[in-house]
């Protein structure tokens, strides 16, 4: 399965999620807001700071989530592998396998 529909099948199961439970998924939205809309990084920071998370945390969703979002910021290809080459130095080999998945999602985004 490509990563657009890895994204696109998540994302579905995301709006579901979002009726079954709205409380709690209303709230997490406030804080992502919230998150996004304040505070001094600029966006593409805090995009790259999300790629290195999901990379050390082994969140597929979420790094194919936030690498669109960092491309959609305003990132470029250099500046994901210099947030990779640092979530690979605090990860380890775990996190190097999915910096592979954030580089391999980023070129098929790209592509189009």
């Amino acid at each position: 399965m490509s990563y657009k529909e890895q994204m696109h099948e998540m994302r579905g199961e995301l709006r579901t999620l979002y009726k079954a439970i709205p409380g709690a998924t209303k709230g997490f939205a406030e804080l992502s807001k919230a998150v996004h809309d304040e505070g001094v990084l600029a966006p593409k920071m805090k995009e790259c700071i999300a790629v290195g998370i999901a990379v050390a945390q082994h969140c597929l969703p979420c790094l194919n989530y936030h690498v669109d979002a960092l491309m959609k910021a305003g990132g470029t290809r250099e500046e994901l592998a210099d947030t990779l080459a640092m979530a690979i130095q605090m990860g380890g080999g775990p996190a190097l396998m999915y910096a592979g998945h954030a580089l391999a999602c980023w070129d098929e985004l790209a592509a189009d």
